[in-house]
């Protein structure tokens, strides 16, 4: 049981997450099955307290001058690419199992480019399943026999 909170303290590390918790549960001998659930599980989680924490936080970036300033610009100079990607640039970005990629990335992503949470937890979520099974697939060597 140590091991599986194990994994889910990685992952709630910003930018390793479950790149590098379900690694770390594989290689523990934990059951590759529950290090997927759980690192899954515990990533999903850190979606809508990111959003929520954005929004708290956005009384403090309003009160910086420029940092609204750049947020404002980006959103109004992203908001056609948002509209014809956003589902699926978002989930992509998620998907994408590499260093900074994840649940945290993406929300920050989404919640600045100002794509609202009803729509951004679903490719987020999906991306966060996907990049999930291929870093297992990773871990317990399936991509190295492909």
């Amino acid at each position: 049981m140590n091991e599986l909170l194990a994994v889910a303290l990685v992952t709630l590390l910003p930018g390793i997450e479950l790149r590098g918790s379900i690694p770390l549960g594989v290689a523990l001998g934990v059951n590759p099955l529950e290090v997927f659930v759980t690192a899954v599980s515990v990533n999903l989680v850190i979606i809508p307290v990111c959003f929520f924490a954005f929004d708290k936080l956005w009384f403090l970036i309003e009160k910086i001058g420029i940092a609204k300033k750049v947020i404002e610009k980006t959103r109004r100079k992203a908001r056609p690419y948002v509209e014809k990607y956003g589902f699926w640039g978002l989930l992509f970005f998620v998907a994408i199992p590499l260093p900074g990629t994840g649940a945290y990335t993406g929300s920050l992503a989404a919640w600045v480019l100002g794509i609202k949470f009803e729509k951004a937890l679903l490719p987020i979520s999906l991306g966060v399943v996907i990049a999930g099974v291929l870093i297992l697939l990773g871990s317990i060597g399936v991509l190295s026999i492909l």
